[in-house]
């Protein structure tokens, strides 16, 4: 187990400059979401979320995303994942960061549902098909509409397409049928990646479709999909002129394991050299050929994505 960092302002300070260089340089780096109180005295100091002498979850929960811009670049979250945003919600959540500070932000799973997973939060379209499966006509209007203002400050929109089962989407084929003209409807505004969760689909026709529409994959770190330093061998994975990173998870291991094993997140526990490397190479990629990157580190990879984030940089 790695130790804690000994000290707030050393390690904030030494991961904000190497950060702010990197994205002079056009890759920005930052973690998935922000809200976690074990990073307390490594990224967030506890006397700014003090209420009536007492630490206050709520104002920790509210406010920590401008202190959060004060390292790191970028965000990627789930907050848009569950939900439509409302223009009133995503006017406050831009407005609570630098204006130069970028959110990578999921297209809601209204659209990249086949079918809803059988949970009880979906109540009675649980195990469902969706039949907004990829609606173009509903992520313009329910959903980039309300963006569209804020487009400056959006890095890149993700779809995140969960792994299908054989009954829900047949083939690659299938799935290419449906995504390609979708991706060729979207608004022009946005840059646009997609993560998918099925490895049979990282074939050349699933690259060439997104290369078609100058859509990057995102390279993404999960429990079913091959490591990230494999994705990037494939041919022609890198599939437009910038390149998105999601690090999740090692190879093997589920979200639920790596929750019971890591939380709350204040100490990587496991370290991972290979995500580390693949990460190292994919940023030596993007500089030699002058485009920009995205790559974002969950505590759930190793135990805590500001410490990864920092043995990334390290070892560059």
């Amino acid at each position: 187990m790695l130790p804690l960092f000994p000290t707030e302002d050393s390690f904030r300070t030494r991961l904000a400059t190497r950060l702010a260089e990197l994205k002079s340089l056009g890759v920005w780096m930052g973690t998935s979401s922000w809200k976690y109180e074990g990073w307390m005295g490594q990224v967030y100091t506890e006397q700014r979320y003090s209420a009536r002498g007492r630490f206050s979850q709520k104002k920790f929960e509210a406010e920590c995303l401008s202190e959060y811009a004060e390292v790191f670049p970028t965000v990627c979250g789930d907050f848009s994942f569950y939900q439509f945003p409302s223009a009133l919600y995503w006017s406050r959540l831009f407005g609570a960061a630098p204006r130069e500070f970028r959110f990578a932000v999921k297209a809601p799973e209204d659209i990249t549902a086949k079918v809803f997973p059988a949970h009880s939060r979906y109540g009675a379209r649980a195990g469902k098909t969706n039949p907004s499966f990829l609606d173009a006509e509903l992520f313009g209007r329910a959903f980039a509409e309300q963006l569209r203002p804020f487009a400056s400050q959006v890095a890149v929109v993700i779809f995140e397409f969960g792994a299908f089962s054989r009954q829900a989407m047949t083939s690659l084929d299938e799935f290419l049928e449906r995504l390609e003209p979708f991706l060729g409807s979207l608004p022009a505004e946005f840059r646009y990646a997609v993560e998918i969760r099925n490895p049979e689909y990282l074939e050349p026709a699933y690259f060439d479709c997104l290369r078609t529409h100058k859509v990057a994959h995102t390279f993404n770190a999960w429990t079913r999909m091959p490591d990230i330093g494999a994705q990037i061998r494939l041919p022609g994975a890198f599939t437009a002129d910038f390149t998105v990173v999601r690090a999740l998870l090692r190879r093997g291991r589920t979200y639920e394991q790596a929750v019971k094993a890591f939380a709350p997140y204040r100490e990587i526990r496991d370290p991972n050299p290979g995500a580390r490397e693949a990460i190292r190479e994919i940023i030596r990629r993007v500089r030699a050929h002058g485009q920009e990157a995205y790559i974002y580190v969950n505590n759930r990879l190793e135990g805590n994505a500001p410490g990864t984030i920092e043995a990334i940089l390290e070892g560059l």
